[in-house]
């Protein structure tokens, strides 16, 4: 199985970038969104069913914002939405699709850089969210959890660690939860089989960061340790410019 996470921002705007051309010469069977930033009604589920896939959206009540998403060739079993935490929940920022025995989720961390609510609000996301899985653990072990993090866990993942020592993204409080949601039973399934730098999943938009491949990995697919044989193959794939994000893409055996 191929399962590839990729946050859209914005799908229609992906869409016009030609992100369905790129999604049919994927190939992939699972394909978690982030950043769709759409309403049901505005997004064209007629196309994506063409190319063989089912859907299921997750879009923010607030129009315009946040909002995930599954795109899966074989139809799963069971379908979430959501954490069944309101304040959350009104974001868009969780949805599981159930296979059998495994599950992959879809998930869109906060992001911190807009002052300190919302760092605030990231740091107790990551605390509930991490207590939610570890709950949902007890019942569903073999999960893949393929989403964009907002969290640069080490200095290997990020171009410049020194001057963004302080930056949301890449805190030190920040890093340390990551290394702990690790601890707790999962896997970084791309560094599990890259460990050379300079592989990103973000640029920002300004001062040519891309060309100069001046970015962040924040996109993850984390695999539960209890899957961690299954794991055949795992890439970034920085040809696809449909955002300022990449995809990334896990190969499992199902």
């Amino acid at each position: 199985m191929k399962i590839i996470t990729y946050n859209v921002n914005g799908i229609r705007a992906a869409i016009s970038k030609g992100f369905l051309e790129w999604l049919q010469a994927s190939d992939a069977d699972v394909v978690c969104l982030q950043e769709i930033k759409a309403q049901h009604d505005q997004i064209p589920i007629v196309e994506f069913e063409a190319l063989g896939y089912h859907t299921y959206w997750f879009p923010a009540e607030k129009k315009g914002y946040s909002g995930v998403a599954i795109l899966s060739k074989a139809e799963p079993d069971k379908v979430v939405y959501g954490m069944g935490i309101e304040k959350y929940d009104f974001e868009g920022r969780l949805i599981r699709a159930d296979y059998g025995d495994k599950s992959v989720i879809s998930v869109y961390h906060p992001s911190g850089t807009t002052g300190e609510h919302r760092q605030a609000f990231k740091m107790q996301w990551l605390a509930d969210f991490q207590d939610y899985i570890q709950e949902l653990k007890l019942t569903r072990p073999n999960l893949v959890i393929s989403g964009d993090y907002n969290i640069c866990h080490r200095a290997i993942d990020i171009h410049d660690p020194i001057r963004n020592a302080n930056s949301s993204g890449f805190l030190p409080e920040e890093r340390e939860w990551m290394s702990g949601f690790l601890n707790c039973g999962f896997i970084d399934s791309f560094r599990y089989f890259v460990k050379e730098p300079h592989h990103y999943t973000w640029w920002s938009y300004r001062a040519g960061a891309r060309s100069r491949n001046l970015g962040w990995r924040i996109d993850y697919n984390m695999v539960s340790d209890e899957l961690e044989k299954s794991m055949k193959r795992a890439i970034i794939m920085p040809l696809a410019v449909h955002s300022d994000h990449c995809p990334s893409l896990l190969e499992i055996d199902f």
